[in-house]
């Protein structure tokens, strides 16, 4: 079981709506240096092109941290392939890769959000199409140092070199799924690993869907060790339960009910939160025990996992809570599950 931290470089605090941009970084770099420290095995930074996050270039993000760091490993989470080009993201990883000596990874996925596709001149009607298309190059540039490749959305490569080439052989890859079925089976036909965002309802339900990409990953002949999963969660760790719902609840509604205004939502309520904070619920919100317990039963009725993430600033938590909070769970989290659900700190790409 490996342990680690996403964040989305929320962009205020609970003391402003908005701080100090330079600030809020320079933060978070302390932050993964401190994960490192500690002894935590991965730190996520998403990608988002929103005015509530600074990750919209998280390679650059990652490369500051890999400046500071000597064993965590280092991942997008998620890189918004749909948007962007697959020979820049081998180029910015591969060189991530380079400058951390080995400890870069990708989780490509297609976002939950739009903003990106107009952003960058891209139709929303194309959001599945482009992400296969440029998930089928990106793949093609991991295996093979010169590629000839077409496709509908991005000029022909005719045999280009693309540099530089990573330290890790091949990089670590990812697919970073929500809820769609037809993701799933793709992870599992390519045989890559699968990091899955669960943020709300029941972490039950995705049974079925994961038990959807192994089957399909058997089909395709890939061994069980190739697919492996991981769970991308929100999540927060205080010294009781009471203090870390307290804590995480108000910035956890306010930016569910703004992303609700724009997605039809509800606004949401405490009750509603406490109900996600229950057994079955999405939310690993409590003390060291109860996060622990959770994630133990999580496991079993996923039918095992091999990394856990927790996304702990969705808005409003101030820095030195959550530097508390990766304490927290780098000395009394990690070790209970790695003692109730096995080591794995090996390469999961």
């Amino acid at each position: 079981m490996q342990v680690g931290i996403d964040s989305f470089a929320a962009a205020h605090d609970d003391t402003a709506l908005s701080v100090s941009p330079s600030k809020r970084l320079r933060e978070l770099v302390e932050q993964i240096e401190r994960a490192d420290q500690l002894g935590l095995d991965v730190f996520g930074v998403g990608e988002h092109h929103r005015r509530e996050f600074l990750d919209s270039a998280p390679a650059v993000i990652l490369g500051a941290a890999a400046a500071r760091t000597q064993r965590i490993r280092l991942t997008s989470a998620v890189t918004v392939l749909s948007a962007a080009d697959p020979v820049r993201v081998f180029q910015e990883f591969a060189t991530l890769d380079l400058l951390s000596q080995g400890r870069a990874e990708i989780v490509v996925g297609r976002g939950s959000f739009i903003e990106a596709f107009p952003l960058f001149g891209l139709r929303l009607e194309d959001y599945d199409s482009l992400f296969e298309e440029k998930l089928d190059l990106l793949l093609k540039i991991r295996d093979n140092e010169h590629v000839h490749w077409s496709g509908e959305y991005r000029p022909a490569l005719n045999g280009q070199g693309v540099y530089p080439r990573p330290l890790q052989k091949p990089l670590p890859m990812w697919i970073g799924v929500g809820g769609t079925p037809q993701s799933f089976v793709r992870a599992g036909l390519l045989g890559l690993p699968l990091m899955v965002a669960i943020i709300g309802g029941e972490t039950r339900m995705f049974k079925p869907l994961i038990d959807l990409y192994k089957e399909a990953g058997r089909r395709a002949g890939h061994l069980p060790d190739q697919l492996k999963v991981g769970i991308h969660s929100l999540g927060y760790v205080a010294e009781t339960t009471k203090e870390a719902a307290d804590d995480f609840f108000p910035g956890y509604a306010h930016t569910m009910t703004e992303i609700g205004k724009e997605r039809g939502w509800p606004a949401v309520t405490r009750r509603d939160f406490d109900a996600q904070r229950g057994p079955q619920g999405a939310l690993l919100i409590g003390d060291p025990d109860d996060v622990v317990d959770k994630i133990v039963r999580h496991s079993k009725t996923l039918g095992g996992i091999s990394r856990i993430t927790f996304m702990m600033n969705p808005a409003s938590l101030p820095h030195g809570k959550l530097m508390r909070a990766t304490e927290l769970i780098a000395r009394r989290v990690a070790p209970a599950l790695r003692e109730e659900l096995g080591e794995n700190n090996g390469n999961d790409g």
